[in-house]
């Protein structure tokens, strides 16, 4: 029977979304909130202001782009896009992960929009980059939360590309160098390189998707949050703090103070070389394990926030898909019920493994306190099956 560890994480938050708050955070964070305001009124609106604008000055936003803040989370960030900008050109989207399977299935099956090539490769490794036609719009995830698989270089975009390239980048931002100039929006949410509350979207828009959006006139309706443009103009207001419906004040606030840390800890390159130690010492481990490894088998496309795991032991590659998945989730229960590591399971869809969100609130001393937890916790499922 393996020996349990002494050494416990400080902070067993592994989830990769929401993920874990900034080190330290007490809920005197939120002191200062607006609340019981309209968020109309100039202070609640400068709150909102000072989100967008903080936000810039931390990913170097080029001053020619638009940062506004939508409702619905990264979701309602790439929806809205999508409905509002497809449509002028014929569309690529690349899939190699759960979320771009579904701005895939939006595209195809809602907007029904036929000039379409779907990209495709299985978890854990990228569709061919090479093979993308920047003629026309691209649709894609910088990083993917459900297979731990980012893009590795940004040459494969063209800064002479005719199509607009719109990215969701919500577990990459703040965490990755994105390319500004080879990208046209670019979408992410509060809660997850800087810890923030769910509900809220951040959607950054380049000069040339600003005049798409001025120039095209969508063939299907819109609904009133989807609405960037009035009368054939950009609505300003909502990059401004006017938000489209009525955010929560505490997630604001929330916002704020995330954005504080992150400078504090040295801005976005503060904020990378924390992530990047995190994957540093996962891969560490990984490297002398005799049962785990890397979802993506590329070195280079590793992710350094949702960092997804699989198990290669010859035990476990011998069960049917219906033994691995209850193995695997046992794994996640016993670091769970040891309160050493909270929702740490491989998304639902991925193959059976562990995902260890790695993002900059996260620190390094407690994923080195958590690698001998995984060894002991499957040495209990090994032994036991």
């Amino acid at each position: 029977m393996a020996t349990k560890p002494d050494l416990r994480p400080k902070n067993p938050q592994f989830s990769s979304g929401p993920c874990a708050k900034r080190p330290g955070w007490t809920l005197a964070a939120l002191e200062g909130a607006l609340l019981g305001r309209s968020h109309r009124a100039s202070g609640p609106k400068a709150r909102l202001a000072e989100v967008i604008e903080r936000s810039k000055a931390v990913l170097k936003l080029p001053a020619d782009w638009k940062l506004g803040i939508v409702p619905a989370s990264d979701t309602g960030a790439v929806e809205m896009l999508l409905w509002s900008a497809l449509g002028p050109r014929g569309v690529d989207v690349l899939v190699w992960e759960s979320f771009s399977k579904e701005w895939a299935t939006d595209v195809a099956k809602q907007l029904k929009l036929t000039d379409l090539r779907l990209l495709e490769a299985p978890y854990g490794a990228l569709p061919d980059l090479g093979a993308v036609d920047w003629e026309r719009d691209v649709v894609f995830v910088w990083n993917g939360t459900t297979s731990g698989v980012r893009v590795p270089y940004k040459e494969w975009i063209p800064t002479d590309r005719k199509g607009l390239a719109i990215c969701d980048a919500t577990s990459a931002a703040f965490a990755m160098d994105l390319p500004w100039d080879r990208l046209d929006v670019v979408t992410w949410s509060w809660q997850k390189v800087l810890g923030g509350e769910a509900a809220h979207g951040m959607l950054a828009l380049s000069p040339r998707a600003v005049e798409r959006l001025e120039t095209h006139k969508p063939a299907w309706p819109l609904p009133k949050i989807f609405r960037l443009t009035k009368g054939g103009k950009l609505i300003e207001g909502i990059f401004k703090g006017e938000t489209i419906n009525t955010p929560s004040m505490l997630c604001v606030e929330d916002a704020i103070d995330g954005l504080r840390w992150a400078e504090g800890v040295g801005g976005l390159e503060g904020l990378i070389a924390r992530s990047e130690r995190n994957l540093a010492a996962i891969a560490g481990w990984v490297a002398q394990s005799d049962w785990c490894d890397f979802l993506a088998d590329d070195p280079a496309t590793r992710s350094c926030t949702s960092i997804c795991l699989k198990i290669k032991a010859p035990w476990f590659a011998a069960l049917d898909a219906e033994a691995q998945a209850a193995a695997a989730k046992k794994l996640a229960s016993l670091l769970e019920k040891e309160g050493v590591a909270l929702d740490a399971g491989a998304y639902r869809d991925a193959p059976p493994g562990l995902r260890i969100w790695g993002g900059a609130t996260v620190e390094t001393a407690d994923i080195e306190a958590l690698l001998p937890w995984l060894d002991w916790a499957f040495a209990q499922v090994a032994e036991g099956r």
